[in-house]
């Protein structure tokens, strides 16, 4: 019997302007606009390749939370230095860790954390 298995994932991050979030997404972090949803729109979806990240407006007296997520991509140093100059706020910088990855961590205009990284691999990592 195959068990069910699982293909994606999809946070969805509360932001309180969604145009402000969108704005950080396309332009800081080079996503694209999927969808959105709602009159005025509420709800919007940005893709960049295999990962989509939904935003959603906070109600009105709706308690303020904030997300993390881990997202893993290739070629880190190159994407961590255009986004850096685009203006992403950095929480922590680029470096190599010991876990085995090579990543940072960056705040989105309401504070939800995506931690950004690259696997090293002991045959190819580089002295940085």
């Amino acid at each position: 019997m195959n068990a069910p298995r699982f293909r994606a994932v999809s946070p969805i991050f509360q932001v309180d302007v969604l145009e402000r979030g969108i704005d950080f997404y396309t332009r800081v972090l080079g996503f694209e606009l999927a969808w959105t949803w709602g009159t005025p729109p509420d709800r919007a979806s940005l893709c960049r390749d295999a990962v989509e990240i939904t935003l959603e407006t906070r109600q009105l007296g709706e308690a303020a939370c904030t997300s993390h997520v881990y997202l893993q991509v290739e070629r880190i140093d190159e994407y961590y230095a255009a986004i850096t100059s685009a203006g992403a706020r950095v929480k922590t910088p680029l470096a190599d860790r010991v876990y085995g990855m090579r990543d940072c961590r960056v705040l989105d205009p309401d504070a939800n954390e995506l931690s950004i990284g690259e696997s090293i691999s002991r045959e190819g990592r580089k002295d940085r």
